[in-house]
């Protein structure tokens, strides 16, 4: 990687994530349950949804297979988590994002699982033992069928339940534990869920999902006073999926189109939690260029396994952009590519490194980058196929192999680590 006057502190969070029912497989929440009532229909659609990706063929024995859609033993992290962790150690990381699966938590109101408690708490202590920094998740997509039998966050009142839920985590689980991340992409949870009606619950209202948004800036806003009654020292955050919107061309409606899809997709919800959090969580993944009303992305970029257009450069952008406006540091919870072929990664990876170094030579505080994801794993409606760990899973027999982008990214970030 070329020099550049911007440098990494000592304290800087390199690692990677995960999320529950992704990796541990073993899991029983809403997501289990639509999995084994939906498996046939996602293998069938397939075909017709995916068939256009330069990925295709590559995939498609798996993709138009029921099983691929069930998460049963995911990748086995629940069992294997210290072999994990080691890979975090491997690749001289010193931060990992995980979450706690409710469910697993709190399998029926009110009654609360020691042993799976016993669990997390063995889990933290492991990652301290390596010398890596915890990055707690509380809600990454999945809830308790008992949750969602109440209506889930599409009830206001049942925040309480939530809240209830996140006392609890704190109260056992927090003792060295510095990073809560309360929410991970309420946008994406709240537009796929209760707007495209893609994910569970499959309910296809503009307004349902408006209100399932809001409902998650109070569940933010009441959770993270909650913590920082409990916990005064502990930073939290939302872990927000933004998109960078720009303007292709000088023209008015251009410039406003881009500016209005920018706060419809960014700025509603974060400037309601603004005051509610120690840090902005940055999901990265894509960009998006619009002429007039319409967006359409250059052709030039390339594309990952599962379609997205590749601009991780245009991270930078989006750095600034929430340094100016919210004047909070940023810790870059998710970024990663979908590339089983591992031919996308490590550039990908290069222009994110000089994106996140070019966003700190404008003033903006980026305390972290967190890669999605250290594992293959369960991409939720996707199945098995898209792969974005640092880690190969046979999905057989679930050895894991660093894949060689990943062992290029461990050397950069022990240089990096001693500047």
């Amino acid at each position: 990687m070329s020099k550049n006057k911007a440098t990494f502190s000592k304290h800087f969070l390199w690692g990677a994530g995960t999320s529950a029912h992704q990796v541990e497989g073993g899991t029983h929440n809403n997501w289990t349950v639509w999995e084994l009532e939906n498996a046939k229909s996602l293998a069938a659609q397939a075909s017709y949804q995916h068939d256009d990706l330069p990925s295709w063929e590559r995939n498609k024995k798996l993709a138009t297979n029921p099983a691929n859609y069930i998460s049963a033993r995911a990748v086995d992290h629940y069992y294997r988590y210290e072999q994990d962790f080691d890979l975090l150690t491997t690749l001289n990381m010193n931060a990992f994002r995980f979450s706690i699966e409710w469910s697993r938590i709190e399998p029926e109101e009110g009654m609360w699982n020691a042993e799976e408690i016993a669990h997390y708490k063995h889990y933290i202590d492991q990652l301290h033992r390596r010398g890596i920094e915890p990055v707690m998740t509380l809600f990454h997509f999945t809830l308790p069928v008992w949750f969602m039998e109440k209506g889930g966050f599409a009830k206001r009142g049942n925040i309480r339940y939530f809240l209830k839920y996140v006392e609890k985590v704190m109260e056992e689980l927090s003792t060295n534990v510095r990073y809560v991340i309360t929410i991970n992409e309420p946008n994406i949870y709240a537009s796929l869920s209760y707007g495209e009606g893609t994910w569970p619950p499959n309910v296809r209202s503009k307004w349902q999902a408006y209100q399932v948004l809001n409902n998650l800036i109070s569940a933010h806003n009441q959770s993270a006073k909650l913590i920082h009654q409990l916990k005064p020292r502990t930073k939290v955050s939302v872990a927000y999926h933004n998109a960078y919107y720009y303007a292709g061309d000088d023209a008015w409606l251009s410039h406003v189109t881009a500016n209005i899809l920018q706060y419809v997709s960014d700025d509603y919800f974060l400037k309601r939690v603004r005051k509610q959090c120690d840090f902005l969580g940055v999901n990265y993944y894509r960009s998006w260029r619009v002429y007039g009303y319409r967006i359409h992305n250059p052709e030039t970029t390339g594309q990952n396994d599962m379609g997205w257009d590749l601009t991780p450069e245009h991270l930078e952008q989006t750095l600034v952009r929430l340094h100016d406006k919210y004047g909070l540091p940023v810790m870059i919870t998710e970024n990663g590519v979908a590339d089983d072929q591992d031919e996308l990664r490590k550039a990908w990876i290069e222009s994110t490194i000089k994106a996140i170094m070019a966003s700190m030579e404008e003033g903006v505080d980026v305390v972290g980058y967190l890669h999605w994801s250290l594992l293959d794993n369960i991409e939720l409606d996707s199945g098995r196929w898209p792969r974005f760990g640092l880690a190969a899973v046979d999905y057989r027999t679930m050895e894991r192999t660093l894949r060689p982008s990943a062992v290029w990214y461990g050397k950069v970030i022990k240089k990096l680590r001693k500047v």
